[in-house]
């Protein structure tokens, strides 16, 4: 982790029928067979042209503290959960495993395989829950965040949404809108855990506690510098826009706007501030904004944008419908991987084998296709390869900085074709093609 938490076990954030499996399997003797599972997506959400791999990073931890505690073992004994066997091997749980996958930031189209965990059918099957709900949580955050950074261009994005998620979710959302771009965020924990820029100063709440707004801007003034950004729409926009230059003068470093028409209110305050002399104080715009309501803005005068709901809910898309199927299992203890199938009527067929996954760049060196396959790979997709080791024999090596993912992202998204980013309903913005081998 990215600064010195309180780490816990995560073994139990996970559903039952996980260890129910678990315990039939060891029963039948199937648990130690070595097994295939992936990650992928049948589909994008409705209208998006790309996903967004966001929360690698998480699961890495996550795994690592996939540890049973005597607590927890005792209350599944308790519940009757399993049974003496089944607590037994659980005692004695560490993934001993490999998995390989996307790096963090990355995007991902229909049947790419994001993630790819190789171990026994026990240490692996019982992993799915806790992958799944990082992941699906984490990559409909960073979609929408990719989503609101492109249209908003240079401007810079916030996240101000932990308000409006369950307090832990708010962490993993802020840590996975800058992974997209955006810039800094509102939630303390999440720059303590991840290092994330953090900004904020007063809300509607500081303005109504004094007995005027020009005592309040003072206040706040005097204790943040001429430099701070004070929210001037709590009673007459024109008028505190006038005290708040005359309080702070033309060194005064932002104004924020919180309602309203905020293209026709972002020009009248450009317009004010200008003919007050503050001209390099900066427009601040927040109210219930996405990724459409920032594309309508790019002609206004405004220079950044606060994000909450519609960012930590995955812009109407909270999850990304991820799942975790076996593609492949060993036919006996020491026998060879062997391709499996789920085989049923409608959309939720899978194709078994462990798969390869490349993004084939056309002459210009534009992403062309998003190609995955079973058997050997292609000589000239080799250079193209979008998987890598995180984990091998258990132990996490694809481990890396916050900034390195967040770089990523803006070089996976610059190498797609330019129709990715508009906002338009459309379909992926690249094929997904399958090469069975």
């Amino acid at each position: 982790m990215d600064a010195t938490t309180a780490r816990h076990s995560t073994a139990l954030l996970t559903d039952r029928y996980e260890l129910t499996m678990l315990q039939a399997a060891l029963r039948s003797g199937a648990a130690h067979r070595r097994s295939v599972f992936e990650v992928f997506t049948r589909r994008l959400p409705e209208g998006r042209r790309y996903g967004v791999l966001a929360g690698v990073g998480r699961v890495l931890d996550a795994v690592e503290d996939f540890r049973f505690t005597t607590p927890q073992l005792d209350w599944l004994s308790d519940q009757g959960v399993v049974d003496e066997p089944t607590l037994r091997f659980l005692a004695d749980y560490r993934f001993t495993g490999d998995i390989h996958g996307y790096p963090e930031g990355e995007v991902y189209f229909p049947g790419s395989p994001v993630m790819t965990v190789e171990g026994s059918f026990a240490e692996a099957v019982i992993l799915e829950t806790l992958i799944l709900s990082i992941l699906n949580f984490d990559s409909a955050v960073a979609a929408a965040a990719s989503r609101m950074t492109s249209a908003a261009g240079n401007r810079p994005c916030i996240e101000m949404g932990a308000r409006r998620a369950h307090e832990q979710a708010a962490v993993a959302a802020a840590r996975a809108a800058y992974v997209a771009g955006f810039q800094a965020t509102s939630d303390l924990e999440a720059g303590f855990r991840y290092g994330i820029p953090t900004t904020g100063t007063a809300a509607h709440a500081f303005t109504l506690l004094h007995d005027s707004e020009r005592d309040a801007f003072t206040a706040q003034i005097d204790s943040m510098g001429r430099g701070t950004t004070l929210l001037v729409d709590t009673y007459d926009l024109k008028e505190a826009v006038r005290t708040a230059v005359e309080v702070a003068g033309p060194e005064l470093g932002a104004v924020r706007i919180d309602s309203g028409d905020l293209t026709l209110l972002a020009h009248r305050v450009r317009r004010q501030l200008d003919e007050l002399g503050a001209t390099a104080t900066r427009i601040i715009v927040t109210s219930d904004l996405d990724e459409y309501a920032i594309a309508a803005l790019a002609a206004a005068p405004v220079d950044g944008y606060g994000v909450g709901t519609s960012l930590v809910t995955g812009s109407g898309h909270p999850t990304c419908s991820m799942v975790y199927k076996l593609v492949a299992r060993a036919a006996g203890p020491e026998g060879p991987l062997v391709s499996v199938a789920k085989r049923s009527a409608g959309a939720k067929s899978s194709v078994g084998g462990r798969k390869w996954a490349a993004r084939r760049p056309d002459a210009d060196g534009v992403a062309e296709a998003e190609v995955t396959g079973t058997g050997t790979l292609p000589d000239e997709l080799a250079p193209h390869l979008l998987q890598v080791p995180l984990v091998k024999a258990g132990e996490v090596v694809g481990r890396e900085p916050l900034a390195a993912a967040r770089d990523r992202h803006v070089r996976a998204r610059a190498a797609l074709p330019l129709s990715a980013t508009q906002l338009s309903r459309g379909e992926p913005v690249l094929p997904t093609e399958l090469r069975l081998g």
